[in-house]
């Protein structure tokens, strides 16, 4: 995995400055192109985001809180790759990879790189794949968006030996993208709501429900995530941000039911006329059914 993280950031930092001299001077990336906004044909987007999300409290289905848990640590690392394929910039196609690595058991949360594998506090690996389309539903409205995917999980157990991977049934995802940046041209507001439709088989365990043997936990339930988030750009190669997200787990049948609520900010640089870097900080100050922790991220884009 190390050499994979490796080969994608020298590919992506060498795409960038060789793209550097051909890219059109129309305001930065991160002003321009934020999600709601479709690519031209031939052009390419490649985002590789890393999201590391550690807890030691969790919120019981009441909402009451459990403090000093042991330490659970779950890291997510999700390349995007999508291009232009229409003459009139209304349709993308793309691909989305996850690689997670995650510890249980008290361990620290950096032991997530260690990707070792360690029986009962630790597993990691590629774990789904999903083909997708991003499109413009309303002709006259070109900073609202649709981004479909199916994510297919290439997980064997969801659970084993107490430490959970990653979902094993395929996810019907839906996001719906708008922005709208205020006349000054320095402040921009971008608002998201996800939506995930879960299939599965019902989840079975063995005895000592250590190890899932099939189904999954999210199996026949839809999950619905609103986001808004405000930038300020100080200037057109810099932006900080604040941001507010719930999730809700809606049963469908499977008996089991979740939400959260997340406030964060951070902040986006851009590099060159190609590259731009990111960071947020997350914290999850309300759930029912849920681990209440933080969550810390960084991501590099390509756009070219």
């Amino acid at each position: 995995m190390k050499k994979l993280i490796t080969i994608v950031f020298v590919a992506l930092a060498f795409t960038a400055f060789a793209q550097e001299e051909n890219q059109e001077n129309k305001g930065s990336v991160i002003q321009t192109y934020t999600p709601s906004k479709l690519l031209k044909k031939g052009q390419w987007d490649i985002k590789w985001f890393n999201n590391l999300y550690t807890q030691t409290k969790a919120a019981d289905e009441n909402g009451d809180v459990s403090k000093n848990l042991s330490r659970e640590t779950y890291f997510t690392s999700t390349l995007d790759v999508f291009t232009g394929v229409s003459e009139n910039s209304k349709l993308n196609v793309g691909v989305i990879l996850e690689f997670r690595s995650n510890v249980v058991g008290d361990r620290n949360a950096l032991d997530v790189f260690k990707f070792d594998g360690e029986r009962g506090t630790a597993r990691s690996g590629l774990t789904s794949i999903a083909p997708a389309i991003k499109f413009n539903p309303l002709k006259n409205v070109s900073n609202f968006t649709i981004q479909t995917a199916l994510h297919i999980p290439l997980v064997g157990n969801e659970t084993e030996d107490g430490v959970f991977f990653d979902q094993k049934g395929f996810i019907f995802q839906n996001r719906f993208f708008y922005d709208y940046t205020f006349g000054s041209g320095d402040w921009q507001i971008f608002s998201e709501l996800n939506t995930e439709f879960n299939f599965g088989k019902e989840d079975v365990y063995t005895p000592d429900f250590s190890t899932s043997l099939e189904g999954s936990f999210a199996n026949n339930s839809l999950r619905l995530t609103p986001g808004v988030f405000l930038s300020y750009f100080p200037s057109n190669k810099f932006t900080v941000l604040a941001l507010a997200q719930h999730s809700q787990l809606l049963d469908l049948g499977n008996d089991f039911s979740q939400d959260f609520t997340a406030v964060g900010g951070g902040a986006k640089y851009q590099l060159t006329k190609v590259l731009n870097i990111e960071a947020l900080y997350t914290n999850f100050v309300r759930g029912k059914s849920s681990g209440l922790g933080q969550t810390f991220n960084i991501g590099l884009r390509a756009l070219f």
